[in-house]
């Protein structure tokens, strides 16, 4: 890391305007910044989450996420950069299938819930979607790789599999939506 943070207070973002990892500066409300922020909320979640009860491995894969995150957030801060690997994939479909074994099939669709642990999991999915949704806006006006997309569909898919597999370590079950049942 060539420049560590040694000031915070800064005040050079008191015009609405932030700086960007190349230098550039951008409006606060611009896409890159929507998307930096959701990964960056992401981010933070997912340490709620490591904080957490859970089976040692689950904190140890939401770790290593955090950190993906984190790369690309980084990516996000200067246009045309892309550090993120179809390794960092590959690894989320093995973890997602290692845990999706341990699971009952699911024969109805599940409300977020069950464990308090499993509820927040499924809060950072939700947000996960939003990061990949403001992503790809981002990629409309601008040119992006396909791996930051690809990264977020498969970890939303991953924190749906975790929550149930907290719901399990907590001995809860996945609490099943039943159509129209206040009709």
């Amino acid at each position: 890391m060539g420049h560590r943070l040694s000031k915070i207070v800064t005040r050079t973002g008191d015009d609405g305007t932030t700086g960007l990892g190349d230098g550039s500066r951008v409006k606060k409300t611009d896409r890159r910044i929507e998307a930096i922020g959701a990964v960056d909320e992401l981010n933070s979640l997912i340490g709620v989450l490591v904080s957490r009860e859970a089976p040692d491995e689950i904190r140890a894969a939401l770790t290593e996420i955090q950190h993906d995150l984190f790369d690309l957030g980084g990516d996000l801060s200067i246009p045309g950069r892309c550090t993120m690997t179809e390794a960092q994939i590959a690894r989320l479909d093995t973890t997602l299938e290692k845990f999706n074994s341990r699971l009952s099939p699911l024969k109805e669709f599940i409300l977020p819930g069950g464990s308090e642990t499993a509820a927040l999991c499924h809060v950072a999915r939700s947000v996960c979607r939003r990061a990949e949704r403001d992503v790809w806006r981002l990629g409309q006006t601008e040119k992006m790789d396909s791996t930051a997309t690809k990264y977020l569909n498969r970890l939303s898919d991953l924190l749906f599999v975790l929550a149930r597999a907290l719901n399990v370590h907590a001995g809860r079950a996945d609490v099943l939506w039943q159509p129209g049942k206040n009709r």
